[in-house]
């Protein structure tokens, strides 16, 4: 039982030691075209949702309006 103590203890640093460096490695610097890219794409993303806000907006109240005529019609009856 020690035994497996000891190993995962060792697996934990070696772990730790490569989690370490894989994360110094992903914060390099992007190239200026990829930026470029995002930039463009989240000023598009940002277009489209403001476009799509009012259309959200019609099609909630109009499914509320919807159901409320359909709880109004089946008590008349």
């Amino acid at each position: 039982m020690e035994m497996l103590k000891t190993v995962g203890q060792k697996v934990v640093v070696i772990g730790s030691a490569a989690g370490a460096l894989v994360a110094g490695s992903a914060s390099a610097a992007l190239p200026a075209e990829a930026t470029a890219a995002f930039t463009s794409l989240s000023g598009s993303v940002t277009d489209i949702l403001a476009a799509i806000w009012p259309i959200l907006a019609a099609v909630t109240v109009g499914f509320a309006l919807i159901k409320l005529f359909k709880r109004g019609t089946s008590k008349a009856v």
